[in-house]
């Protein structure tokens, strides 16, 4: 009998659907929703204890959206939503960290599959 043994970790497809749907989602001007498919990443990262560098990734999507998503409740501005407060320059910032992530992720699940 063959013990299957993992040391990479293998993200899940929920994990890696949202991990896609998190830049898209803020390119599209959905900055507050957006925060649904990062938390979904967030938990599948951190459920799993063999993916540490996808926890380095994810938790940088995570800071990356809190940063504005904190300055947009609690400061003084008058902007009715997440996407109308950020500018265009943190905008890209966040969709090309939520690219990066997603494209860390589907690395890695394609050098696990490959084994």
């Amino acid at each position: 009998m063959s013990v299957n043994t993992r040391t990479a970790a293998h993200p899940s497809t929920s994990a890696l659907v949202a991990a896609w749907a998190a830049p898209v989602m803020v390119i599209g001007q959905f900055g507050l929703l957006s925060g649904i498919p990062i938390a979904v990443v967030l938990v599948a990262s951190l459920r799993d204890r063999r993916s540490r560098a996808l926890r380095w990734w994810t938790g940088a999507l995570a800071l990356a959206y809190a940063t504005p998503l904190t300055l947009w409740l609690t400061g003084p501005s008058e902007a009715p939503s997440l996407s109308k407060y950020m500018s265009p320059a943190m905008t890209a910032f966040l969709a090309a960290t939520g690219v990066a992530v997603a494209i860390a992720h589907q690395v890695v699940r394609r050098r696990t599959t490959d084994k």
